[in-house]
């Protein structure tokens, strides 16, 4: 692998022949249309089906980690948010809805921007204005306002994949300034000192989709990790304000003792990690159309990182992220 910098990245998924431009590279794509993209007649009745967006924020701090979502499947929505007090090891909220059999969801075909989610016990709303994305969350368990910074921006990581049907996209950045509250079970929660990430994918992937995931993020140090329909596209470091690839990553826990250590190690030997869960969240839902299957624990990261051009190592020392073992059938 070449440690030069990643190729800034193209206007569009797809090149002019209509093919995706597979790769990793550093900043964003605008225009995320897969229209044109050559399908057979029966991939294009599936499209609709098979096309799989959703925004994703983590918010970071030594007492807390706030998570939140808005999904759209292609034939339905859903969204999810959380609060987890590390001070007390808990999950103080945990709330997620679905709009099926209607759609509730609308996201923009553009990466940290628009994105909402409205129901009766959930509603979550990102808006881009100018240089910060203005988020909101309301449910009866939780209610967050807040403000992420977009610029000045570290560098973006996009990533074009085949993926496990026709092709997928994500974009993922590092940490980011959030300004803001969350109350909770009659707490209020700023987020001065939190530590914001953004998760955007957009792509088409297979009816049956399965993943492993690692992220955390300070303002000196972060990463993206993924074993699964991506394979290396999207793992990648950030080191002093430069983003750089990384080769495959072997995630080993003990699916049936989630809260007990997993260790993370890439293929080229740059990263090296234990992560010590603190709590978790579950879901195990079969549906008669769908089903869903994950473990996400949260706790803290140790080890190092390895910069590829100077050979400095960077310990990883208490650093607050996620990982997640997942299946999907959708």
């Amino acid at each position: 692998m070449s440690w030069s910098a990643l190729p800034a990245a193209p206007p569009s998924l797809l090149d002019s022949q209509g093919q995706p431009q597979h790769g990793r590279y550093q900043g964003c794509i605008a225009q995320l249309d897969w229209l044109a993209l050559p399908m057979t007649r029966w991939q294009r009745l599936l499209r609709p089906l098979r096309h799989k967006r959703w925004q994703y924020l983590a918010l970071t701090h030594t007492d807390y980690v706030i998570g939140l979502a808005v999904v759209d499947v292609g034939w339905t929505a859903a969204a999810f948010a959380y609060l987890f007090d590390r001070r007390q090891g808990r999950i103080l909220a945990d709330v997620a809805a679905d709009s099926f059999p209607q759609h509730g969801a609308q996201l923009a075909d553009q990466p940290f921007a628009d994105a909402r989610f409205a129901g009766r016990e959930l509603t979550v709303r990102f808006e881009r204005q100018g240089s910060r994305l203005a988020v909101e969350v309301s449910s009866p368990q939780l209610r967050l306002a807040a403000h992420v910074g977009l610029d000045p921006m570290p560098p973006v990581l996009a990533a074009i994949g085949p993926a496990n049907w026709l092709a997928h996209s994500t974009h993922k950045s590092t940490a980011l300034a959030v300004s803001g509250f969350a109350d909770c079970q009659g707490q209020r929660f700023s987020l001065d000192g939190a530590v914001a990430s953004l998760d955007y994918s957009n792509g088409l992937l297979a009816r049956r989709t399965d993943w492993r995931w690692a992220s955390a993020h300070s303002s000196g140090l972060g990463f993206n990790l993924q074993q699964g329909y991506m394979g290396e596209a999207e793992n990648a470091c950030w080191l002093q304000g430069k983003l750089y690839p990384l080769s495959a990553v072997e995630f080993t826990f003990d699916p049936q003792q989630p809260l007990q250590p997993w260790q993370l190690r890439s293929r080229d030997g740059l990263l090296e990690l234990q992560f010590s869960p603190e709590g978790m969240r579950a879901k195990n839902q079969n549906l008669l159309i769908a089903s869903s299957r994950y473990i996400q624990a949260i706790g803290r990261f140790d080890g190092y990182l390895t910069d590829p051009l100077s050979g400095t190592r960077h310990v990883v020392q208490a650093l607050s992220g996620v990982t997640e073992d997942h299946y999907a059938r959708w």
